[in-house]
């Protein structure tokens, strides 16, 4: 991999010595070449060799890393038993730390819920709360007791039956007595109490808990959430379950006493989250039946428990869904934290990822350790993944997933330890949805020669996107200009684009002025997103954009085996942007040559090794210097001594200050 005008990853640049590409008209001296080798800075040998030698903590808050703030959090909320609210992307630990805090809960002595029922008004159950551990007690004497009245009644009813045979069979009344003896039968049958019925229900059981519950009501209906009633289809002639038998123990009530966990607490509906706000007020919740056409919509029981704790999470959009008392009674009576994505690479920090790589392995059970090979890999990895210099990604869920890969691919080959072999055998073999699609794009666009990555082309970019987190894909884009068609020009995009993507394009016509002098009113702009199916969001398209439509108007053709990705402000600098590593790899599968990317974002390069001698990257800070490498004009002075113009013009426009009117005093 050359990097033309970079020192990257430490390593001395080598000696300018750069050559144009065939057919290609002569292009201004290059900046020095400077390849990449270093391989990742190793965990010192002294400290570890395997991932078996690292001591995994005991309690879960331990085990938690990187998220220094969320942990200093939940160990003041579990103190003081506050409400929390965590937002950050998937697989940052939200539900690990949860369940830590059910750990960290102060040791209070749980309460089993009992449900008994109301002979005064069998809709509404009476609730009571005993000691952890005594509520099968209770329910198992109540049922010793019932059970033993049931035997006594059915003795008695024997020998009432045994009597009426006895006196048919002396008197020789057998058709009387067998009548008699039904009649008995179905009046006592019907008409005494069935003890079973007086039994009261365990709603909520805490005996074997030695720490506070914990209850994941993630994705959870109404009545799974709030409790319900269950529809009985006998409501009557003595085969009806009595309603308090019918009661059913929602999350909110199962929590009492420790955690309740909702992630996408947007998700659920407005009533159930205005019933939750109820709960976490009251400390109390009566539970009823959640659906009108229920029989269980007649029963209310008295208010029931349901002290908890509650953590609730979900993305940045999660803000948005949800009912604003909600948030505010979070938010009073709690805190909020926002969940970190990367965290510093420091040796300290790499030691925490080798001890969650130890972690890991603990959990799963079935995999190997990872040797010092494989441990440097999966760093390298975190390295790639965090899309920031210097930092180690903290989505330790997909991480977690490559882990065990790399864990199965060395068992299935009855491997002693995982390598750093079998971990990049797992990255081929744990890719993404998105980066398998894109793949298939690529070929698809390639059979059809849509993507073209040799020669030149009037008006055609080959710009760069990412689909998902970590794929990436080639993004050709194409424009034209014609005639105005109205009483001033406009800029006409398609291909699907979203909100941001749509603003950077009217970026571009600030470009046009600065660089052709032309006024746009007197022109239709056409630019179009090839193959964009899932749409197009972000600015990171901007740069190719520019290019194409200078190209459209001055008639310069592109290269086509140059690829480009960076944001555009309207003074022309290229600015960072996000994923281009996995852009920078996307355009070497697809065959370019040369990628250029905003010098601020060379520090993000971590590609993998096999991309490395088939692409060679190009910093730049203008757009005039994205032209100087796209362009392939016939004219090459000219069109030097024009940016050379463009870039004077924007020197001179910084250089002058603005008037001030000033008024003498």
């Amino acid at each position: 991999m050359k990097i033309h005008g970079i020192n990257l990853e430490g390593i001395t640049a080598m000696e300018p010595s750069p050559e144009p590409l065939p057919e290609q008209p002569e292009t201004p001296q290059q900046p020095e070449t400077t390849e990449s080798t270093a391989p990742v800075e190793a965990t010192p040998e002294s400290v570890i060799t395997t991932s078996s030698q690292v001591e995994v903590p005991q309690k879960l808050i331990d085990q938690v890393i990187g998220q220094e703030r969320a942990v200093e959090v939940i160990r003041k909320a579990a103190i003081q038993r506050r409400h929390v609210m965590m937002i950050g992307s998937p697989g940052t630990g939200k539900s690990m730390l949860a369940k830590a805090m059910a750990e960290l809960l102060p040791k209070e002595e749980l309460q089993d819920i009992l449900i008994y029922p109301n002979s005064d008004d069998s809709n509404n159950p009476v609730v009571r709360t005993v000691a952890g551990g005594r509520g099968k007690q209770i329910v198992g004497a109540h049922k010793a007791e019932a059970k033993k009245k049931t035997q006594f009644r059915q003795t008695l009813l024997m020998l009432l039956l045994l009597g009426i045979a006895g006196y048919a069979i002396i008197t020789m009344q057998l058709l009387m007595g067998l009548i008699a003896g039904a009649f008995v039968f179905m009046a006592l049958r019907y008409s005494t109490p069935r003890e079973e019925t007086m039994v009261p229900k365990l709603l909520v059981s805490n005996d074997t808990k030695s720490i506070a519950p914990f209850i994941d009501g993630t994705g959870s209906h109404a009545g799974a959430l709030l409790g319900d009633v269950r529809h009985d289809p006998f409501q009557s002639g003595g085969l009806e379950t009595p309603a308090h038998d019918r009661v059913e123990a929602g999350a909110i009530h199962r929590s009492n006493g420790g955690v309740l966990f909702i992630d996408e607490i947007n998700t659920l509906d407005p009533h159930s989250q205005q019933n939750l706000l109820t709960a976490l007020q009251e400390g109390e919740f009566p539970i009823t039946g959640q659906s009108e056409r229920s029989s269980g919509a007649m029963v209310r029981t008295e208010p029931v428990p349901c002290r908890f704790v509650m953590v609730a999470a979900g993305n940045l959009d999660a803000i948005q869904g949800m009912h604003p008392a909600l948030r505010s009674r979070i938010r009073g009576y709690g805190y909020e934290v926002y969940m970190a994505e990367s965290m510093d690479d420091t040796p300290e920090n790499r030691q925490k990822y080798v001890r969650f790589i130890a972690q890991e392995v603990k959990n799963d059970g079935k995999i190997p350790h990872f040797d010092q090979s494989g441990i440097d890999e999966i760093i390298r990895e975190a390295q790639r993944r965090s899309n920031r210099k210097g930092h180690l990604t903290l989505k330790l869920r997909d991480m977690g997933g490559l882990i065990r890969v790399a864990g199965d691919i060395a068992r299935q080959e009855n491997a002693p330890i995982t390598t750093g072999a079998h971990v990049i055998t797992a990255k081929k073999t744990a890719r993404s949805i998105e980066d398998q699609v894109s793949d298939e794009i690529t070929r698809h666009l390639r059979e059809y020669e849509m993507t073209v990555v040799e020669g030149t082309r009037i008006g055609r970019v080959n710009g760069l996107a990412v689909t998902g987190s970590d794929a990436g894909s080639v993004l050709p884009i194409m424009a034209e200009v014609t005639p105005a068609q109205g009483a001033s020009g406009t800029v006409i995009a398609t291909g699907m684009l979203k909100e941001i993507a749509q603003e950077s394009i009217k970026n571009v016509s600030a470009i046009l002025k600065k660089f052709t002098g032309r006024d746009v009113k007197n022109i239709d702009i056409h630019i179009q997103f090839i193959g964009t199916y899932m749409g197009v969001e972000g600015d990171s398209a901007s740069v190719s954009v520019a290019t194409a439509v200078v190209s459209a108007i001055e008639g310069i053709p592109v290269r086509q085996d140059i690829a480009m990705t960076g944001s555009l402000s309207v003074r022309g600098d290229v600015l960072p942007v996000g994923g281009v590593t996995y852009k920078i790899e996307a355009a070497a599968k697809a065959g370019i040559r040369t990628v250029l990317i905003p010098r601020m974002n060379v520090g993000d390069v971590l590609i993998e090794e096999r991309f490395k001698p088939l692409v060679t990257i190009i910093p730049v800070d203008t757009i005039d210097d994205v032209l100087k490498f796209a362009l392939v004009p016939e004219n090459s002075d000219g069109f030097l001594i024009k940016l050379k113009k463009m870039a004077m013009r924007s020197t001179a426009m910084i250089a002058e200050p603005p008037v001030i009117n000033q008024t003498a005093v």
